[in-house]
């Protein structure tokens, strides 16, 4: 038996796992983040997660003295899943250089902001664009967008609380030359 992983919210392959819908969804459904107490039974096996908890002992690949290894091949980690793929190189290169309590500081905030987020904005149908947002837009300038928020927000307005949101959170990405959606494969012809 694996044993699990200490911080589920970081994905062993760099995912923010803490930033996925499915790390805040109710019920069945529900991921518990990677390596976590039923994460076999949520996920197909993962060789990354075998190879660097079972084999390396790590918790994550950053740690290993081989990283970036093949697993690594920008090719095969051009797309996205539930969650976003596009930050798992740059959130290793961070945990490498700067360490896991540092990276894990920033990660926590940036959960806090989507937690605030889908509370108090969503309308049941942005859960992926706010996760997308929080994972990908420069942190001070989530806490910006948070700040904002906060100032205009309409007291029981959530439908226009949630326009409001999803045009910040959409504009600021087209500022940075980004667009908040998952990359998928072309499809097959």
């Amino acid at each position: 038996m694996m044993q699990a992983k200490k911080h589920p919210s970081i994905g062993c392959c760099g995912i923010d796992c803490g930033l996925c819908p499915r790390f805040h969804t109710k019920g069945d459904s529900a991921c518990p983040g990677c390596g976590a107490g039923n994460f076999r039974e949520k996920h197909p096996s993962c060789g990354v997660l075998t190879c660097c908890v079972s084999r390396h002992g790590l918790e994550v690949c950053a740690e290993c003295a081989a990283f970036p290894c093949k697993r690594f091949d920008p090719e095969k980690n051009g797309y996205d899943s539930f969650v976003t793929h596009q930050r798992m190189l740059h959130n290793l290169g961070s945990i490498h250089a700067r360490g896991m309590a540092a990276f894990l500081s920033q990660q926590n905030r940036r959960m806090e902001i989507l937690e605030e987020f889908l509370s108090q904005h969503d309308d049941g149908r942005s859960k992926n664009l706010f996760c997308l947002g929080c994972a990908l837009l420069p942190l001070d300038q989530l806490e910006g967008i948070r700040r904002e928020i906060r100032k205009d927000a309409k007291p029981g307005g959530i439908r226009e609380n949630n326009k409001h949101l999803r045009r910040i959170l959409t504009r600021a990405a087209e500022d940075l030359g980004m667009e908040l959606r998952l990359r998928r494969p072309p499809a097959a012809r």
